[in-house]
């Protein structure tokens, strides 16, 4: 060989290199970018506990199959040409009796995302956020969706235009919940935990008191309180309020006015 053919041979190879090498450096960065879009969820307790919530997400197209937190096997559905076939087949009949589809509208996050440069697609699991939900007790569900795409899309296309196509079947969700970013597990659990004596002492000022001829002092000041005056006269006593006079006598209700 030439001095000539060899230095072309070695610039061929040189170049050949740096486009395995571009091709790489694309992979990374797209893998990145998705992963810092979608940030995943960082569970415990068998997927029931929100140790670090992800990019809170809300499920946009029905037919994608959920399975338990401990389950090899996904069922995944596929999204093609901008239509999502759902789980279907084998895998669907054999996780029938542990599996539920997720709705359009449920609220889910990311549990991983896995670009593959060779078979042209994009693997996208998925966690039920249960507390976003109203599911108590937590179950942890997953899911997965496998975007396919034309083969060699994925080393041209950048990361705004995969993210419009994951958009059409997980939106980025704007809750309140997500921007305080706040583990909306233990979050749901404080608010209830906290809703729940003032929703109580909510009902109970709803219901009308009702002051009853015999009650006591003790009794009628247990369902309005303290009066704003007392007239002590002997046997007899007024209790004025702000909208009702109550009579005792001898420490008995006798009339309400």
């Amino acid at each position: 060989m030439s001095s000539h053919s060899q230095n072309r041979f070695v610039a061929v190879v040189l170049v050949l290199i740096a486009l395995a090498s571009f091709a790489a450096a694309q992979a990374v960065t797209l893998q990145e970018q998705l992963n810092a879009e979608y940030k995943p969820v960082q569970m415990a307790g068998n997927g029931t506990v929100v140790v670090e919530p992800g990019t809170l997400m809300t499920v946009q197209k029905g037919g994608i199959i959920s399975v338990p937190w401990k389950a090899v096997v996904h069922c995944a559905a596929k999204f093609q040409d901008n239509t999502l076939h759902p789980s279907a087949g084998f895998c669907a009949g054999m996780m029938k009796s542990v599996s539920q589809y997720l709705q359009k509208g449920n609220k889910v996050y990311p549990l991983k995302t896995e670009v593959n440069l060779d078979k042209a697609k994009i693997s996208f699991q998925v966690v039920s956020c249960d507390s976003c939900n109203g599911v108590d007790p937590a179950t942890g569900m997953k899911g997965e969706v496998v975007f396919q795409f034309a083969k060699g899309y994925l080393e041209k296309a950048n990361a705004g235009e995969v993210e419009d196509l994951i958009g059409q079947v997980f939106a980025i969700s704007n809750d309140d919940q997500q921007a305080q970013g706040a583990d909306p597990g233990q979050q749901g659990n404080q608010q209830a935990s906290q809703q729940a004596p003032v929703q109580q002492q909510q009902e109970q000022q709803a219901e009308p008191q009702t002051i009853q001829l015999g009650m006591s002092t003790d009794q009628v000041q247990g369902a309005l309180g303290k009066p704003d005056k007392i007239f002590n006269l002997g046997a007899k006593q007024i209790y004025v309020y702000k909208d009702v006079k109550v009579t005792f006598l001898n420490g008995k209700v006798s009339d309400v006015q």
